[in-house]
């Protein structure tokens, strides 16, 4: 097992400069850097288009949310604590504006391989001096293993996404759908 402590995880996941090291070592700073980048960020795009949909009586808008709000740990408070406000406030939007023809859900990704997790574990590697597949192992083991064995592929989330904008999932709002490969096991 390799040593990625020095890996500020939420940092590389979350954008932010929140520190690993628990809440009496967050900031102001850092709170507010951290809901603007993951909450405030979809209250101003939705405050901007919302008018024009319920105005039209139809829309979707989907918030891109995390598994972490269902696991929150030391390491990622701050980004926890954010999803699971944008995850709060989307089932709020859904049921003010339901009527008015608007839609809205959230999606939740678990690990997803993008270009910036490629980056973090390409780093974690050469840190460790161990190879690219054994330190996306280790990340995995220390997110909680994966069920499926992998991380999702960011095409997974996008199709996902892609659905639940379509005139199929015309009856869903209000919810918030999971994408993690099985790491969430409650029910």
């Amino acid at each position: 097992m390799n040593d990625f402590s020095q890996f500020d995880i939420s940092k590389e996941l979350s954008g932010s400069s929140s520190s690993t090291e628990g809440a009496l070592s967050l900031s102001d700073e850092d709170w507010l850097q951290t809901l603007n980048q993951n909450l405030f960020s979809s209250v101003r795009l939705d405050r901007g288009f919302l008018p024009s949909m319920i105005e039209e009586q139809k829309g979707v808008i989907i918030h891109i949310s995390s598994i972490q709000r269902k696991l929150p740990d030391k390491m990622t408070m701050a980004y926890s604590a954010a999803k699971a406000a944008l995850t709060n406030y989307s089932k709020n939007l859904a049921t003010q504006f339901g009527s008015d023809g608007v839609r809205v859900n959230t999606v939740a990704p678990g690990f997803t391989e993008t270009k910036a997790a490629e980056r973090l574990i390409e780093r974690m590697a050469e840190n460790s001096k161990c190879d690219y597949i054994s330190a996306r192992q280790e990340l995995m083991d220390a997110l909680g293993g994966i069920p499926l064995g992998r991380p999702a592929k960011p095409e997974e989330v996008a199709e996902l996404v892609a659905f639940l904008v379509s005139d199929r999932a015309s009856y869903i709002t209000g919810c918030e759908h999971i994408i993690d490969g099985g790491i969430i096991r409650t029910i």
